[in-house]
């Protein structure tokens, strides 16, 4: 997984993993959300995408646009 970079540093993103056509989110308490176009729609997949790679404002769209439209969730630690 890419470390992510926090630029707004109040993100409670730890690290990120990009796919075709999902994206792999960490938390900071280790848990590890899927994100996928059929679960969380094609659009916003990408989006999160950008945001990811942008080190910014990933967080706040998770919260506010995709809630728990994730397709898998791994325990934390």
């Amino acid at each position: 997984m890419e470390r992510y970079r926090n630029l707004s540093g109040n993100s409670g993103i730890d690290a990120y993993e990009l796919g075709p056509d999902h994206i792999r989110v960490r938390f900071d308490d280790g848990r590890v959300y899927t994100y996928d176009y059929q679960s969380t729609g094609r659009g916003n997949v990408e989006q999160m995408k950008r945001l990811a790679i942008a080190g910014r404002g990933l967080c706040s769209f998770i919260s506010q646009v995709v809630g728990k439209h994730y397709a898998h969730k791994e325990p934390g630690r």
